[in-house]
C-alpha cells in the first residue's frame, strides 16, 4: 500500500522547473507590454491582419509555381528549414547523440519530417504531430517513353499518376521536370532537379466536336491521351546520335531530342544521366481571382497547400520557447497518398514512427536504456495527430450533392472531416479537442461529411492512427475542383491554416490534459 505523503524528489524538481519556466514567460510578457503596450492577445490580432493573409497567399502562389514536382517541393522545404536553423540529420546516420533542438530528415527526396523537441520533454507528454501529403496528381514518363511518329507528330509515352490524363488535362500547357540521377566528375551519383517552366513542351489535343461521335468519348488513356511534344517535317530530320550518346544509359529508352533537352536544362551530358523521375504538369502560374481577389486559382493545390501551411507554422514558432519546453512538435510531409501510401516514402513506410522512436532512444532522453517499446507505447497514448488534407468547398452549381449543415465556404477557416465508416479518423473526443483549440486560438471551424449516396475519399489519417494507436483528427483547408489540373481556394485560407496550426502546436498539450482517460 502506497503512502500518498511520500516525498518524490523527481516530481518536485519537475514542478520547480515548470515554475521557473512560467516565471520566464511572465517576465517576457511584462517586458513586451512595457515596450510596446501589446499583450500576447493583441500581438496575435495585429499579426493576423489583412496584409498577413495577402502575403501568405502570394508566398503560396510563388511556392507552387517554382516547385512543380514533389522533388522540388522537398528541396524547397529543405532550404527553408536550413535557413530557419533546423539541422539536417540523415536516416543513414546514428541519432543517439541528438540533444533537444530542431531537426529534419528526408527519404527518397520525396518525403520529409521536421521536428522540435524541448529539453523537458518526456514520453508522457506525447507528440503534437501534423501529417500531410505532398504528392499531387500528375503524369509520369514511362520507363520507355518512345513512341512512333504519326505523320511527323512527335509523341511521348506517359502514364497517369492517381487518375490523371482525363479530359481536364487536355489542351493545357504542360511542362516537364523532376529528378535526374547523374554521375558527376568524381563518379558519385547525385540528384539534379530540372524544370522547363515557363516553357511548355507538351500538349494533349482534344478532338473538335465537328467530328461527331468520336469527339464525345469515352476516351482511351493509352491511345487517345498521348502528349504531342513536337513535329518533324521532311526537312527537319533529327541529327544522328553521337557515339557517346549511343552508350548513354537512357539512349533508346526516350526520344533523343528529349534527352538532349533535359541534359541542357541540367547542364550535363546525355551520357551523365543514369536514370530519371520526370513528370508533366501545368506550367501556368497561380493567380488571385474574383472581383475582390478573394480566390486563389492554382495547380497542385491537393495537397501542397496544407503541407505549406503546416511546415510554415512549425518554422515560424518561437524557437526559444519550444526548446526550453516539454513539447515535442513534428510535421510529416509524405509521398504517395494519392495511390494508397503503401511505399517506403508513403505514410505506411513509418517515417513518423522512426523519428519518434529514434528520439526516444537518444542518450539525452533515454540515458538509462529504458524499454523503448514501452516508452513508445506511452508516447503514442499521449499523442495527438492532425491528418491534414484538403477538403471540399461548397460548389454553388451542385449544392444538392452536399450534406445539409456540412457545406464549407471560402475564407472562413479549417474544415474538419468526418465519416462514420472509418474513411476519416476523427472521433468525438478529437472533435471536442479541436473545438476547444479553435476557441482558444480564435479560429472558426467548418465541417464536412459526405452524403449517404456518395463515395468518401481517403486520407493518411486512418493509416497513421492504425500504425501508432495515437488519436488522429482529419481536417484541412477546403478547395474547389479537387483532382482537377487547376483548383480554387480562398485567398485568406492559406494564412488561416498557418494560424490554426500555430495554435495547435502552442495549445494542444495543456488542452488535452483536461480530457481524463479518453
Amino acid at each position: 500500500m502506497s503512502n500518498s505523503n511520500t516525498f518524490n524528489p523527481e516530481a518536485f524538481l519537475e514542478l520547480e522547473q515548470k515554475i521557473r519556466d512560467m516565471m520566464l514567460v511572465a517576465e517576457e510578457a511584462k517586458r513586451r507590454y512595457q515596450e510596446t503596450g501589446e499583450t500576447e492577445t493583441t500581438s496575435a490580432v495585429a499579426k493576423y491582419s489583412k496584409e498577413y493573409y495577402e502575403k501568405k497567399a502570394d508566398d503560396y502562389i510563388n511556392f507552387t509555381y517554382k516547385n512543380p514536382t514533389i522533388y522540388h517541393v522537398v528541396s524547397y522545404f529543405h532550404e527553408q528549414l536550413n535557413d530557419a536553423g533546423f539541422k539536417y540529420v540523415s536516416e543513414k546516420d546514428s541519432w543517439e547523440d541528438l540533444t533537444p533542438g530542431r531537426y529534419f530528415t528526408t527519404r527518397n527526396g520525396s518525403s520529409l519530417v521536421a521536428f522540435v523537441v524541448g529539453q523537458h520533454w518526456k514520453p508522457k507528454r506525447g507528440v503534437g504531430i501534423i501529417g500531410s501529403h505532398i504528392d499531387a496528381l500528375t503524369t509520369v514518363l514511362k520507363p520507355n517513353s518512345t513512341k512512333d511518329n504519326v505523320d511527323g507528330y512527335e509523341l511521348l509515352g506517359v502514364a497517369p499518376y492517381a487518375g490523371t490524363l482525363g479530359e481536364i488535362w487536355w489542351d493545357r500547357d504542360l511542362g516537364v521536370g523532376g529528378r535526374l540521377l547523374v554521375k558527376n566528375s568524381s563518379g558519385k551519383i547525385v540528384q539534379k532537379l530540372v524544370d522547363s517552366t515557363p516553357h511548355p513542351i507538351a500538349h494533349i489535343p482534344t478532338l473538335a466536336p465537328h467530328f461527331g461521335t468520336p469527339a464525345n468519348g469515352p476516351f482511351n488513356k493509352e491511345t487517345q491521351a498521348v502528349p504531342v511534344i513536337g513535329f518533324a517535317g521532311e526537312s527537319d530530320e533529327e541529327a544522328e546520335p553521337t557515339s557517346e550518346e549511343k552508350e548513354a544509359p537512357l539512349y533508346g529508352k526516350h526520344p533523343l531530342k528529349l534527352l538532349r533537352y533535359i541534359a541542357g536544362l541540367a547542364d550535363v551530358k546525355v551520357s551523365d544521366i543514369l536514370q530519371w523521375d520526370l513528370q508533366l504538369y501545368d506550367v501556368q502560374k497561380g493567380v488571385k481571382g474574383g472581383l475582390r481577389k478573394e480566390f486563389v486559382f492554382a495547380p497542385r493545390v491537393d495537397d501542397r497547400v496544407c503541407s505549406f501551411a503546416a511546415l510554415h507554422a512549425l518554422i515560424e514558432a518561437d524557437a526559444s520557447d519550444y526548446l526550453k519546453s516539454d513539447a515535442f512538435s513534428l510535421v510529416a510531409l509524405v509521398d504517395n497518398e494519392e495511390i494508397g501510401s503503401a511505399t517506403r516514402q508513403g505514410i505506411k513506410g513509418g517515417l513518423i514512427e522512426q523519428a519518434v522512436s529514434r528520439i526516444l532512444a537518444t542518450k539525452f532522453f533515454n540515458p538509462e536504456s529504458f524499454d523503448i517499446q514501452e516508452q513508445l507505447r506511452a508516447t503514442y497514448a499521449n499523442t495527438i495527430i492532425l491528418s491534414s488534407d484538403v477538403n471540399h468547398l461548397l460548389n454553388p452549381n451542385f449544392k444538392e450533392v452536399y450534406l445539409e449543415h456540412h457545406k464549407p465556404v471560402p475564407n472562413k477557416g479549417i474544415t474538419v472531416a468526418l465519416d462514420p465508416n472509418g474513411h476519416m479518423a476523427t472521433d468525438s473526443t478529437g472533435l471536442a479537442l479541436i473545438e476547444e483549440l479553435a476557441r482558444k486560438n480564435d479560429d472558426k471551424l467548418q465541417y464536412f461529411q459526405i452524403r449517404n449516396d456518395s463515395r468518401s475519399g481517403g486520407t493518411i489519417g486512418p493509416s497513421i492512427s492504425l500504425q501508432t494507436g495515437a488519436r488522429t483528427i482529419d481536417l484541412g483547408i477546403p478547395q474547389l475542383s479537387m483532382h482537377s489540373i487547376r483548383a480554387a481556394l480562398g485567398t485568406k485560407d492559406i494564412g488561416l491554416g498557418i494560424k490554426f496550426f500555430t495554435g495547435f502546436f502552442k495549445n494542444w498539450r495543456e488542452t488535452y490534459d483536461n480530457f481524463v482517460d479518453l
